[in-house]
């Protein structure tokens, strides 16, 4: 488990490993990148609780280079990611090492169960549990037992992340995908269940919600342009339409010029992309958040957009080759 500033949600991630209902020997390793909350401490704390967990040094902070940290460190033949945002159920590790043996797949994994404690996280879940917000993905909305491109988090044979080179570090986000990728063309299989349901608490508020979906759609962009004709068509929806309301809106402010000096208005007419998509976002709420709650539905109003333009903006940026450029800056 990778684990940056993360102290309010570490503790539930940790004790939900050390919770796991397995027959087998358990080790824990936390990746700890460099923190100034109060995880360094926290997790050191948990670490001289129980001689299960052991924490690793990760210089970088990254992500990957913590997930590969922490598989270097492993002592176990299976390797189990965990997200420090995320709580497993208890019979987790149980149901992926069964279909790991079952299917004989390299990787096995779920959904991710988006759960909010306040009207604006639950607007966020109802987001990312649904089409209408992160797409229809099955680790996202559900689906059938079966082969699947990428799968939420994962229970991986660790010689198969050997054989492949374990994550790609220059992969800040996104490095799931890429990896699955290395898996499935070397002949690996990729298996998603709909039995492993893993909770995930999502950003509590809506700058860092922005912040992570421009980062995640910044780099999905990145992979993009690395790998042409690898993008399904629902990766490309967000940029489209933030490109069309863009557009759109330019063209009517044009329109409102033109009648200001008097002539025809006519490019008023690409107010209805905005308008449209406006549109869109009201009949989401009614079709999906309605009965929730008015905070929750009231949040989702604006969420929707904030996940789409944030995504759709990094998308566009990131494959335009900008990646690198933003990250230095942004240190994402």
């Amino acid at each position: 488990m990778p684990v940056l500033n993360d102290v309010l949600h570490v503790l539930e991630a940790v004790e939900s490993i050390l919770g796991q209902h397995y027959d087998g020997p358990v080790e824990v390793l936390i990746a700890l990148g460099p923190s100034i909350d109060g995880t360094a401490e926290l997790v050191a704390e948990l670490a001289e609780r129980d001689p299960r967990v052991r924490v690793l040094d990760n210089e970088v902070g990254s992500t990957p280079a913590g997930l590969n940290i922490g598989i270097r460190a492993a002592r176990h033949p299976v390797v189990v990611r965990v997200d420090s945002h995320s709580a497993l159920p208890a019979d987790y590790t149980a149901i992926a090492v069964e279909a790991l043996e079952r299917t004989g797949a390299d990787n096995v994994g779920g959904i991710m169960d988006a759960k909010g404690e306040t009207a604006f996280q639950r607007a966020v879940a109802i987001a990312y549990t649904t089409k209408v917000g992160l797409g229809g993905s099955s680790f996202h909305v559900g689906g059938e037992e079966g082969p699947a491109d990428t799968v939420y988090l994962g229970v991986f044979r660790k010689d198969a992340l050997e054989r492949v080179g374990l994550f790609d570090e220059t992969v800040k986000r996104g490095q799931d995908w890429e990896l699955n990728r290395r898996l499935r063309e070397t002949g690996g299989t990729v298996w998603f269940t709909p039995k492993l349901a893993v909770t995930y608490r999502p950003r509590a508020s809506l700058d860092r919600l922005a912040r992570q979906m421009f980062s995640t759609g910044l780099w999905r962009g990145e992979l993009a342009r690395r790998f042409p004709g690898s993008t399904g068509i629902r990766y490309l929806i967000p940029p489209v339409t933030v490109i069309g309301v863009v557009l759109g809106t330019l063209t009517g402010l044009v329109g409102l010029v033109q009648l200001a000096v008097g002539a025809a208005p006519w490019a008023l007419l690409g107010f209805l992309a905005p308008a449209v998509y406006a549109l869109f976002v009201v009949a989401a709420m009614l079709a999906v958040a309605r009965g929730r709650g008015a905070g929750t539905a009231g949040w989702f109003l604006v969420v929707l957009p904030c996940i789409h333009v944030a995504w759709g903006s990094g998308f566009v940026l990131g494959s335009l080759a900008l990646t690198s450029d933003i990250a230095r800056h942004t240190g994402r």
